[in-house]
């Protein structure tokens, strides 16, 4: 079989049928799977995780330009089409289970590589977090996901979330492509995009991105108020030593949590982690 499956074709015949509780929407547009292969910047001697291979109509293409592919797939009634698929590449490891359950490093063999992913969205968080808080941390992420997730991803002062500063902590994001409905099947309600992450050293130290992400949390858990009342309620604090912090951040009490940037946050995790460090 070529990389252009009839991929409603091959379900039929293996008497599938999409699983909307799994959220499965397949890429089958060929012009959209070139989109998300020339988002990954891919080279011959990249390792690749794949997480939801669907029926593998990726997973040949990405095959067919790097040294390893690695394709985790929950679905465990696709194990006959996509081993049908991809018994021509050797160079692909099928994995059946949750990612969210693996151990992504040891997975990859503890060694660089590279996420493609199309994720469906009610675990696009849980997938990222999952893979930024691996012992052996990506190069680069590759997501498919629906446009107002990818737009939240990349999404810059005034209108930060805490998925943006959960992603831009660790890498530089950039929307690559979009992706329009008709480009799936089933087609979905809405329209995609493809979202490339590359990574750089946390822009928080280590030791405190515990802290980072407390605060980001206290912050964005009341988006309505402005920071000193949302930080209060979020740390359990009184808002006269929410305030306290603020201040020593340089940052306005007033303002709310979208309209911090990355650099401010990181100036707030400063002020809190030397707050700590003097207290008794």
């Amino acid at each position: 079989m070529d990389s252009s499956l009839n991929v409603p074709q091959l379900l039929r015949q293996y008497g599938l049928r999409p699983d909307k509780r799994l959220g499965q929407n397949f890429l089958v547009s060929p012009a959209g799977l070139q989109k998300v292969v020339a988002a990954a910047g891919l080279t011959a001697d990249d390792a690749v995780l794949e997480i939801g291979p669907g029926v593998g109509s990726l997973t040949v293409l990405l095959a067919r330009q790097v040294r390893r592919v690695v394709a985790v797939e929950l679905d465990e009634r696709l194990r006959p089409p996509l081993e049908a698929v991809l018994r021509p590449y050797p160079q692909v490891t099928l994995v059946f289970g949750d990612i969210l359950k693996q151990d992504v490093a040891a997975l990859m063999g503890h060694t660089p590589y590279k996420v493609v992913a199309n994720i469906p969205y009610y675990i696009t968080s849980a997938v990222i977090r999952h893979l930024l808080e691996a012992h052996t941390r990506p190069e680069r992420l590759v997501l498919t996901v629906q446009r107002e997730v990818a737009e939240r991803i990349v999404a810059r002062p005034p209108r930060m979330s805490l998925l943006a500063l959960s992603v831009q902590v660790f890498g530089e994001a950039r929307l690559a492509a979009r992706l329009p409905a008709g480009a799936f099947y089933p087609r979905p309600q809405v329209d995609s995009a493809v979202v490339r992450v590359d990574m750089t050293p946390p822009r928080v130290p280590e030791a405190r991105l515990d802290a980072f992400f407390r605060l980001a949390k206290a912050g964005f858990a009341q988006r309505r108020k402005t920071l000193r009342n949302a930080l209060a309620a979020g740390l359990g604090w009184p808002t006269t030593q929410a305030l306290a912090l603020l201040e020593a951040a340089g940052i306005d009490a007033r303002r709310r949590a979208e309209t911090l940037s990355l650099e401010e946050w990181a100036a707030l995790t400063a002020a809190y982690a030397a707050l700590s460090a003097s207290s008794p």
